[in-house]
C-alpha cells in the first residue's frame, strides 16, 4: 500500500479527482488531500463533487508520501499562486516520487519548475505555457517522462490513472 497526496482548491475537474482517488482507495493505497486549509470543504467546477480537505499543506511533507496526483479544473491555477503548495510539489519531485498531472494540472508543474527539458501533456491551452518553459509537448493519451506522468483530458483517465497504479505497484520509481 503506497500514501498518495492529491494537492486539490476549488473548481478542479470534478472526474478527475473522484476517478483516480475512487480507483486508488480501491487498489488499497491511503490518499491524503491537502490543500491549503485542514477541514476546508472544496467543490469541483462542475458542482457534482465536494471533498474535505484532510491537511493542510503546512501539516504534511513531501516525505510522507509515495506519489502526488494532481487533478485539473481551475484548482491547479488557484494552487500556482499558493508558495507552500509549490514547495511541496517541487520537495516530492525531489523524493523522485511519481508526479501524476492531468489536463490544467501541469500548470502547477510549470510553477514549481519541474518541466523544463521534460516531455509532456496537457489540455491544449496550455501548451504555449509549457513549451515556454522548456517542456516538449506531446498530444498523446498518457506521456511519462521519468517521474512525472502526465495526460490531456478527462478522457484520458482510464489509462492515466492505470499508468500510476502500475508505477506505484511497481514501488513506486
Amino acid at each position: 500500500m503506497s500514501k498518495v497526496a492529491i494537492v486539490l482548491a476549488d473548481d478542479f475537474e470534478d472526474v478527475e479527482f473522484e476517478s483516480p482517488y475512487q480507483s486508488l482507495v480501491d487498489a488499497g493505497h491511503e490518499v491524503t488531500v491537502v490543500g491549503t486549509t485542514e477541514a476546508k470543504e472544496l467543490t469541483g467546477k462542475q458542482g457534482r463533487v465536494t471533498v474535505t480537505v484532510d491537511r493542510a499543506v503546512g501539516q504534511v511533507a513531501a516525505t510522507d508520501f509515495d506519489a502526488l496526483l494532481i487533478p485539473g479544473g481551475y484548482s491547479p491555477d488557484k494552487l500556482r499562486s499558493d508558495d507552500d503548495i509549490v514547495r511541496f510539489v517541487r520537495a516530492c519531485a525531489d523524493q523522485g516520487m511519481p508526479i501524476a498531472a492531468i489536463c490544467h494540472a501541469p500548470s502547477l508543474l510549470i510553477e514549481a519548475d519541474l518541466v523544463s527539458g521534460r516531455t509532456l501533456t496537457s489540455w491544449p491551452s496550455i501548451r504555449t505555457d509549457l513549451t515556454n518553459a522548456g517542456a516538449a509537448w506531446m498530444d498523446q493519451e498518457v506521456v511519462t517522462d521519468g517521474n512525472l506522468i502526465t495526460s490531456r483530458n478527462p478522457d484520458d483517465i482510464p489509462a492515466f490513472t492505470a499508468t500510476l497504479l502500475e508505477r506505484l505497484d511497481a514501488g513506486g520509481n
